[in-house]
């Protein structure tokens, strides 16, 4: 009698464990459809926040690269040559809408993905997971796939940092380049800067933790890079429509594109980690430069604009990006930093104008916000 008891409280026990583990198995399915998991870690923004956005009609196109999805922009007749747009923070393909156009009107055929964490890609939960070799290795993967070749590269922003160093590792794929607003930090040649190259960024971790978070007013108002960093680094919900409407001079729409990819907190690590990671790999960064961009011969512009607080505050940037041997610079006079937002047909021409060789400096007249009201 006992054993028989036994049994069937066994025999009981195994079904209701079944059961439970179905119950949960079904739940999780529920709660990745209501949360937008579509992996562990990764989270989808719905298709929904990105409906009826200004200027952007384009067709999506999507490649799933490490288990994650990648959006991208191929615009244009599929024999064109090729104009690569590389985005940064926190934008995403958004921001070349203006330009795509005029590109692709004068025959290119123009590629433009968003990185991991933005746009309509895919989404890291955890801070942790984003590198800056990460973002190398997918849009590298991306451009392999896609089987590009003879491009023209446009660098924004952290486009600089990732599009220098998958260009180092592909550098017969590209044909020109042009970096707008950003550069790619690297301490240079010397045993001295070898050193630092390894020191740098713990220093400058234990830096930005023994200074603390700093408020939005206290980012708008500071120094600017280091109090990016820690705005971005410790707030809990990152301001990505402020930080255009300040930087970008973008109306209540465009505000609202920007910040479509980002439906809460939880879809912006992506965003809020990447100026931390600014000077996480000098090393790689300095090897990139050493083998490959310090012999560069082919077409290189930086077209930096005057009214830029990044490159205007870090003038480093742009010095540091003349240690390749065919650079030239020029200045484009009115737009800040996001120029392709605030003069996106006018720069897409000189982007065509450089590729033709008869580029110039010239004047966007723009309407420009009053930041006072912003704040």
């Amino acid at each position: 009698m006992m054993k028989k008891i036994i049994y069937t409280i066994f025999v009981l026990s195994i079904i209701f464990l079944l059961i439970f583990e179905y119950s949960r198995n079904i739940n999780d399915e529920i709660n990745y459809e209501r949360f937008n998991i579509v992996a562990p870690g990764v989270i989808r923004t719905p298709d929904i926040y990105f409906k009826n956005l200004d200027g952007y009609n384009f067709k999506p196109n999507y490649m799933v690269i490490n288990d994650v999805r990648i959006h991208y922009l191929d615009e244009g007749p599929k024999d064109g040559e090729i104009i690569y747009l590389l985005h940064g923070e926190p934008t995403w393909s958004y921001l070349f809408r203006k330009m795509i156009p005029v590109l692709t009107d004068a025959g290119y055929r123009v590629i433009a993905p968003d990185m991991v964490g933005f746009g309509k890609s895919d989404k890291y939960i955890s801070t942790d997971k984003y590198s800056h070799q990460m973002h190398v290795d997918t849009m590298l993967e991306l451009i392999k796939r896609l089987n590009l070749n003879n491009i023209t590269a446009h660098l924004h922003d952290w486009g600089g940092p990732v599009g220098f160093r998958l260009i180092a590792e592909e550098p017969d794929r590209f044909i020109r380049i042009i970096a707008s607003n950003t550069g790619m930090p690297a301490l240079g040649r010397g045993i001295k800067n070898d050193i630092m190259s390894f020191l740098a960024f713990p220093i400058f971790k234990f830096t930005i933790w023994l200074q603390g978070p700093v408020t939005w007013e206290e980012f708008i108002g500071g120094d600017g890079f280091s109090n990016w960093i820690r705005y971005s680094k410790y707030t809990d919900n990152l301001d990505i429509g402020g930080i255009m409407q300040t930087l970008g001079s973008v109306n209540d729409n465009e505000k609202a594109a920007y910040e479509a990819p980002f439906p809460n907190a939880t879809y912006k690590a992506g965003a809020q980690i990447f100026p931390y990671l600014i000077p996480s790999e000098l090393r790689k960064n300095e090897k990139a430069f050493r083998e490959i961009l310090e012999k560069w011969e082919k077409p290189f512009l930086i077209a930096n604009s005057d009214n830029d607080p990044v490159t205007g505050n870090t003038p480093g940037l742009a010095e540091g990006l003349k240690r390749i041997p065919s650079a030239e610079q020029i200045m484009i006079y009115g737009p800040g930093h996001f120029l392709q937002e605030e003069a996106g047909p006018e720069y897409a021409q000189l982007i065509i104008d450089f590729i033709n060789g008869n580029h110039k400096s010239f004047t966007i007249d723009k309407n420009v916000i009053d930041k006072s009201d912003i704040l």
